[in-house]
């Protein structure tokens, strides 16, 4: 995974898919690009791979009116070249590419 920071960054990157409308499927190769804002720019992380798993998890936390009164978020279960296996939450500041079908 790499990382940086870029101070005079201009934003947030565009979705170029939704992230709950894509059809992500396992055997997909991605390029996933994650931004926190901060107070000053924003932090940028990558990470690419194959897809094992697609899909919404529940989390520990909990949120009113919500199924199961649990906060779901967006996760993609991915495989490194190297074998790690990584697992991303997607919101509206991911951005993935995808490489290959």
């Amino acid at each position: 995974m790499t990382t940086s920071s870029s101070p005079s960054s201009p934003g947030p990157l565009p979705a170029q898919i939704p992230v709950l409308q894509a059809n992500y499927r396992p055997g997909m190769r991605v390029r996933i690009t994650s931004q926190m804002p901060r107070q000053t720019g924003t932090f940028s992380s990558t990470v690419e791979g194959t897809i094992l798993r697609f899909g919404q998890q529940k989390t520990g936390s909990w949120y009113a009116h919500s199924k199961d009164h649990r906060l779901w978020l967006d996760r993609l279960e991915l495989r490194k070249d190297d074998g790690e296996m990584v697992v991303v939450n997607l919101d509206q500041y991911s951005h993935v590419e995808i490489l290959s079908e």
